[in-house]
């Protein structure tokens, strides 16, 4: 299967006008699995929780989870994107939705919150999901998610290999510098293949200027980087993988790096 990554700038509270951009970046892209940034139609360093309602739709029966959703079903892609919700009763997530092209399949609310992310959005509680999606060739694989800031904890990765995932996908707006040298580390631990996108560009709240490092980049379980992007430029990527290779985790005959695996050994007082 190919899963394919897209890098770039998105403009504040543009979202349609970024849906259009990201539609004709996309093309008639041929992949099974499209991975967009965390936040990438409106932006992502809100001035105000008033920025944030304005931009926030509930899922799935918004416009950027719509628009995500006739993507799917014209590419046969399944698509892994990051946007904010606002549920029924006003509460607001950085959250990220898995849309295939029979449609809305389930949202991940980010765990981890980042930053002033912190004043405005409600930290998710419901774990890592991991989902069963079906690529173009009919083959079944698991599917974890995490956004970001996620991937600074251990435990988010080694969550979603333990049940069962065989690829993570990443919707990030990364601005620290060290997280594209780790993701090989945490497909290697924990044998799966990772998928990050990233955005790039800066945005400017009063005189705080946050820059987006880019460096979106695809790893397999051996911690191999098979595509990687640039620091400032948009750009798409791809690599062809094999779901089935992130499965057999027997490290040597003697050696199985779950079953190896002493909880009890880590538990703290």
């Amino acid at each position: 299967m190919r899963i394919s990554l897209l890098q770039f700038s998105p403009d504040y509270l543009q979202t349609e006008r970024n849906l259009n951009t990201v539609e004709a970046l996309l093309g008639d892209m041929d992949a099974d699995l499209i991975v967009l940034p965390e936040f990438f139609a409106t932006g992502y360093f809100f001035k105000s929780t008033e920025d944030v309602r304005a931009a926030a739709e509930p899922i799935p029966d918004g416009p950027t989870a719509q628009r995500l959703n006739a993507w799917a079903k014209a590419s046969g892609a399944t698509f892994v994107a990051g946007l904010p919700e606002e549920t029924e009763d006003g509460a607001l997530f950085n959250s990220a939705v898995v849309v295939t092209p029979r449609g809305w399949l389930g949202t991940y609310r980010k765990t981890h919150l980042f930053y002033e992310e912190k004043l405005h959005f409600a930290p998710g509680d419901s774990g890592f999901p991991v989902f069963t999606v079906t690529h173009r060739a009919g083959e079944a694989y698991r599917l974890g998610v995490m956004i970001c800031f996620d991937w600074y904890f251990p435990e988010a990765a080694r969550s979603l290999a333990l049940a069962g995932a065989d690829v993570i996908a990443h919707p990030s707006n990364l601005v620290r510098p060290d997280c594209p040298r780790s993701m090989p580390i945490r497909a290697l631990e924990n044998h799966v293949f990772t998928a990050t996108a990233n955005r790039i560009g800066t945005e400017t709240k009063g005189e705080e200027v946050l820059t987006f490092i880019g460096q979106s980049l695809i790893c397999d379980p051996n911690g191999q980087v098979l595509a990687s992007a640039s620091r400032a430029e948009t750009e798409l990527l791809s690599a062809e993988i094999d779901p089935a290779e992130a499965r057999d985790r027997q490290l040597t005959v003697h050696n199985h790096l779950f079953e190896d695996r002493r909880p009890a050994m880590y538990a703290l007082d």
